[in-house]
């Protein structure tokens, strides 16, 4: 009898465990993947996120001197759309592991090709492809989450930012966009629907031949007549040469085809810009 019901008790037992469901809990080190738009394509970062939770972080839970996950868990990745420069060293196209060595007053910032590496094992120093050192700073206030974000974003930099404790880094990343654009409109402009608007406007913004650019202008209105966007800039690029009166003209007829358009933004603009014509 005895051995029936340990036999019973067993069995209800072991599918009492079968049975049981799995429970699903915060992760102690939550993953976060972010995406930033930078100069014409993207850069993208994988990292897991520790909490300080009472402890010293810098110089002790993260020692100083030796290389470091950057984060939790696996080793921080960090992809990029486009050649780059990380701190003024090339970095072509793909997908990177980021390790860090922090010190109290410098980080060297490494950029490293063992995408299979968990953590810094299998780490090998003729995977990097960059190394670079940066200066460290003091808040004065702590951030207990470690915390990993683009900042600074330019159309040709960004910073990827690193926070925890009392520390801040920036990592300075710039992406050389002139050429490319250059190559964009040398290669558009001998084709039949050339991007008159887009090509004026990167002229203009860039400092390049102010003329040019409103030739280009002329083409754009001449495509489309009642872009009152158009007919705005156009009427910048005419007062950054000094022509006063035929950027008055201008922003006018963009004023009035706005009114037209019902878009209060540019008729604003245009009564700006009017005022300082004066």
């Amino acid at each position: 009898m005895f051995k029936k019901f340990f036999f019973c008790s067993a069995t209800l037992l072991t599918l009492m465990v079968a049975d049981a469901q799995p429970i699903k809990t915060p992760a102690p080190s939550p993953t976060q993947t972010i995406k930033q738009e930078f100069g014409i394509s993207s850069v993208e970062l994988t990292y897991s996120r520790p909490n300080i939770k009472g402890r010293k972080v810098f110089g002790d839970l993260v020692p100083y001197g030796k290389l470091w996950r950057t984060g939790a868990n696996a080793a921080t990745r960090i992809k990029f759309a486009d050649d780059v420069k990380v701190g003024g060293t090339d970095v072509k196209a793909g997908e990177y592991v980021l390790y860090t060595i922090p010190t109290e007053n410098e980080w060297e910032i490494v950029i490293n090709k063992g995408l299979t590496n968990w953590g810094i094992d299998g780490y090998k120093q003729e995977d990097d492809v960059a190394r670079v050192k940066v200066k460290s700073s003091k808040l004065n206030d702590s951030q207990e989450t470690f915390t990993m974000q683009f900042v600074n974003v330019k159309p040709s930099s960004t910073d990827l930012q690193i926070v925890w404790d009392k520390t801040a880094v920036n990592v300075p990343i710039t992406s050389d966009i002139d050429k490319k654009i250059m190559a964009q409109i040398d290669n558009v402009m001998n084709k039949d629907n050339r991007p008159y608007y887009q090509s004026a406007m990167y002229y203009m913004e860039s400092g390049r031949d102010l003329n040019q650019a409103l030739a280009w202008f002329d083409k754009a209105v001449e495509q489309n007549p009642t872009a009152y966007w158009i007919h705005h800039q156009r009427a910048n690029a005419l007062a950054k040469l000094g022509k006063k009166e035929d950027a008055r003209v201008a922003a006018n007829k963009s004023m009035e085809l706005a009114k037209q358009a019902k878009n209060e933004d540019y008729v604003k603009l245009n009564e700006k810009l009017l005022t300082a014509l004066k």
